[in-house]
């Protein structure tokens, strides 16, 4: 017996999908000009704010991504659907930032080491880093109603706030290159936005890779379930007990529970899985949840509680 309810993981509103693309553009947007404005001016700083950028634009696609394979079907041939797109999505990204931030702190250090022949373009730089700062404010301001009621537009508004600090240090970088000339400016800024992204970026796979294990999402308890499952009439014991979830804030969970057999000749099985589901959805946010129900009298083993 069992419940097919909707995953949770995806943002059902049309409006939360519609700023997400508005910001999104608006970080894309502003990356790609980063990227030139880098070209132009010489600045690590910049090309590194940039990367940051990445990690928006990417917190941003997957949030879109979540959305959309969230109403997308199962089917034969994926029977659970298509959420793990976001998982392998964020695995990629992961990657590509470590990488990344590995490049721009290689490049740091040698420009520490060795200033001599760099030149930064300050005001220049100053102008880029102004629009990133503005730009990312905007994102700011439109994902922040949102934020409150849906964990992907939170993840992709937390994802924007650490952008805004990286362009501060880039804007704050440009203005002493531009009144005192001090060049490894450029290269301590860069250093400090790779800091930023290396621990976003691990934190990323070690979540992609606890999805992948099928491991228990962080913050369940299953020893907490089990109790609560134990506390219903009838409930003799519960082993088996499954939970991983296909991707963030979409938990699933199965188990096995013995039954006094009074309660099935009582007509009560129904009642109670209705009541077990429940208890899953209420307490636990497990909206997917599969119980096996076995009389005690037709089980291999005895009565038990793991």
């Amino acid at each position: 017996m069992h419940d097919h309810a909707p995953a949770a993981g995806g943002i059902r509103s049309a409006s939360s999908r519609r700023l997400l693309a508005i910001s999104l553009s608006l970080t894309a947007s502003v990356m790609i000009v980063q990227i030139v404005g880098a070209v132009l001016t010489g600045s690590l700083a910049l090309l590194a704010d940039a990367a940051h950028m990445f990690t928006d634009a990417s917190a941003l696609v997957i949030a879109l991504i979540a959305s959309a394979v969230a109403a997308r079907p199962a089917d034969d041939r994926r029977t659970f659907g298509y959420q793990r797109a976001e998982v392998f999505g964020a695995l990629i990204n992961a990657i590509i930032l470590i990488l990344l931030a590995g490049w721009v702190a290689i490049e740091g250090v040698g420009r520490l080491l060795d200033p001599s022949g760099v030149e930064v373009t300050g005001t220049l730089m100053l102008v880029v880093a102004a629009g990133g700062l503005l730009a990312n404010a905007v994102s700011m301001w439109l994902l922040s109603r949102a934020q409150k009621t849906s964990i992907n537009v939170r993840g992709a508004y937390l994802e924007v706030m650490g952008d805004l600090i990286g362009s501060v240090a880039v804007i704050i970088a440009a203005v002493v290159i531009m009144t005192t000339g001090w060049m490894p400016a450029d290269a301590i800024a860069s250093l400090l936005i790779a800091a930023m992204i290396v621990p976003r970026a691990i934190a990323l796979l070690r979540e992609v890779f606890s999805v992948l294990a099928e491991s228990a999402p962080q913050g369940t308890a299953v020893s907490d379930i089990r109790s609560h499952l134990l506390d219903y009439d009838g409930v003799v014991g519960v082993h088996d007990v499954h939970v991983w979830q296909l991707t963030r804030g979409a938990p699933v969970f199965t188990a096995h529970v013995l039954v006094a057999p009074t309660l099935l000749a009582d007509g009560g099985s129904g009642r109670l899985l209705a009541n077990l589901q429940a208890c899953l959805a209420d307490h636990f946010d497990v909206e997917h949840s599969t119980f096996q129900i076995e009389p005690v009298e037709q089980s291999d083993c005895e009565p038990r509680h793991a």
